[in-house]
C-alpha cells in the first residue's frame, strides 16, 4: 500500500466503515417492522464499492443493483436520505417511493439502481455514450453480480462499449451466488474476467476483499476510460455475509454452508484493512476508535432522521413518476 497516499488510505477506510455500520444498523432495527422495504444488504462486500468509487469524480456516473446501499454511500450519497428512503419517508432520496432497491442521487452521480438483474449494465453504456458524444470526460460504472453475467444484456453491453471505445467500467461483484444458486451450477467456467477478451477489452480479477487492490485496479480502469481508451471488465471476488434478502443469514435454509461463511468472515475487508493500517503506522488504535465513534454518530443521526421524517401524502402519489394520460 506504499504507493497509495495516507489521505486516500484513510478515506478508503472511512468509506468501508460507513457502509458497514450503516448496514449493521439496518440489521439491528429491521425486526421492529417499521421498515417495510425488502433490504439486500452489502455486508462483507464493502471493499468493492469503496475501492472503485474512491477513484470517481462527483460528476461521474454510477449505476447500481438491488444491493445498492454500498454503492450509494461510497459515491457520496446522503445517509440520512438513504435511511429515510428505507423507511418510506418523503425525505428519502427517492421521495419514499423507491425503497432499498431503487435509490438515486443525481447530485453525486448516483443515477439509480434497478432490481432487474443486469438491467443497469446497458444504462451505464448509454451514459458513457452520451459522455463521449458530449466530450464531457465523465466515466460511467456499472456494478453487478455474477448472476448478471448470465444475462444477454451483459454481453450486448460489453460488445457495444468495446465497439465504440466508451468510457465505462464494468464491475462484477462475484459473490458466487445468484440468489441461492452457486456459480458452479450456472456457469461452466470460473473466470468471468476472461470473457473480456472476446470483446477486445482488458479483463482483470482482483481480491474483492482487499480495498487497496480494488482501488489500484479501478484506478487504472477509470484512467483508461477517461482518456478515451475504452472499457474494462473487473471481476472482484467477494462474499455477502447475509442472505440474498433480509437481515438474517441463509445458512439455516441450507442455501450455503456455515464453513463457507466462516472462511469469508475471517477475510473481513474492514478488519483486515484495519490491521494493515495499524501495522503500517497509518493510524493508531485511538484514531481508529475516534473514526468509529464519529461514523456511529452519523449513522445514529441518519436513523433518527429516517424514523422522524413524515410519510408522503396521498397528494404526492403521482409526483416524480411517469404518468400516461
Amino acid at each position: 500500500m506504499t504507493d497509495i497516499s495516507r489521505k486516500t488510505l484513510i478515506h478508503l477506510y472511512k468509506l468501508m466503515l460507513r457502509i458497514r455500520r450503516f448496514e449493521e444498523k439496518i440489521v439491528d432495527v429491521y425486526c421492529d417492522q417499521d421498515m417495510k422495504t425488502p433490504v439486500h444488504l452489502y455486508l462483507g462486500q464493502e471493499a468493492v464499492a469503496a475501492g472503485v468509487c474512491a477513484n470517481l469524480r462527483r460528476e461521474d456516473y454510477v449505476f447500481s443493483t438491488h444491493r445498492s446501499h454500498g454503492h450509494y454511500i461510497a459515491k457520496g450519497g446522503d445517509m440520512k436520505a438513504l435511511m429515510a428512503e428505507l423507511y418510506g419517508r418523503r425525505t428519502g432520496c427517492s421521495r419514499g417511493k423507491g425503497g432499498s432497491m431503487h435509490v438515486v442521487d443525481p447530485e453525486v452521480g448516483v443515477c439509480g439502481s434497478t432490481a432487474i438483474v443486469g438491467g443497469n449494465i446497458p444504462l451505464s453504456v448509454g451514459a458513457a455514450l452520451a459522455s463521449a458524444m458530449q466530450k464531457k470526460r465523465r466515466v460511467a460504472v456499472s456494478f453487478f453480480g455474477d448472476g448478471a453475467v448470465d444475462e444477454g444484456a451483459f454481453h450486448e453491453s460489453l460488445n457495444f462499449a468495446a465497439l465504440k471505445k466508451l468510457p465505462v467500467v464494468f464491475v462484477c461483484e462475484n459473490n458466487f451466488y445468484a440468489t441461492h444458486s452457486h456459480q458452479s451450477k450456472r456457469q461452466p467456467h470460473d473466470h468471468i474476467y476472461k470473457l473480456a477478451k472476446y470483446y477486445l477489452m482488458p479483463g482483470v480479477r482482483v481480491n474483492g476483499n482487499d480495498v487497496a487492490k480494488v482501488f489500484k485496479a479501478a484506478q487504472e480502469a477509470v484512467k483508461k476510460a477517461r482518456t478515451g481508451r475504452g472499457p474494462t471488465l473487473m471481476e472482484c471476488r467477494t462474499f455477502r455475509w447475509k442472505g440474498h434478502v433480509g437481515p438474517d443469514c441463509d445458512i439455516k435454509l441450507g442455501c450455503r454452508k456455515q464453513e463457507e461463511l466462516n472462511k469469508w468472515v475471517k477475510k473481513c475487508p474492514v478488519r483486515c484493512f484495519e490491521r494493515e493500517l495499524l501495522k503500517g503506522g497509518t493510524l493508531k488504535k485511538a484514531q481508529l476508535d475516534r473514526i468509529t465513534r464519529g461514523i456511529d454518530g452519523e449513522v445514529h443521526d441518519a436513523y433518527l432522521f429516517g424514523k422522524k421524517s413524515p410519510h408522503p401524502g396521498v397528494n404526492e402519489l403521482l409526483e416524480d413518476v411517469w404518468k400516461l394520460d
